[in-house]
């Protein structure tokens, strides 16, 4: 009984949050994958940036610009057929 239990704790643990963002745990993987080799990226440009100023100028913030557009375009997109199921 305790392993079924166990089991199910480390199911939540790893489908949870994936799910409350309307994605499954490989879905998930891939676009936080992704999220994260961006901004792996763009702190390399920021610390050659901090050195060597006149390089990667705008790297960083536009980085960031892009990635909360995608996040936000996501979660409104994801709200927007929400109302529309619940309609």
């Amino acid at each position: 009984m305790q392993d079924r239990s166990f089991v199910a704790s480390v199911n939540r643990a790893f489908s949870g949050h994936p799910a409350s963002v309307g994605e499954s745990y490989s879905q998930h993987f891939v676009v936080a994958g992704s999220f994260g080799w961006a901004l792996f990226k763009a702190s390399l440009a920021c610390f050659v940036h901090a050195v060597l100023p006149f390089l990667f100028v705008k790297t960083g913030s536009l980085a960031i610009t892009e990635l909360h557009t995608r996040m936000v375009t996501k979660r409104d997109r994801r709200q927007i057929a929400a109302s529309h199921h619940q309609a």
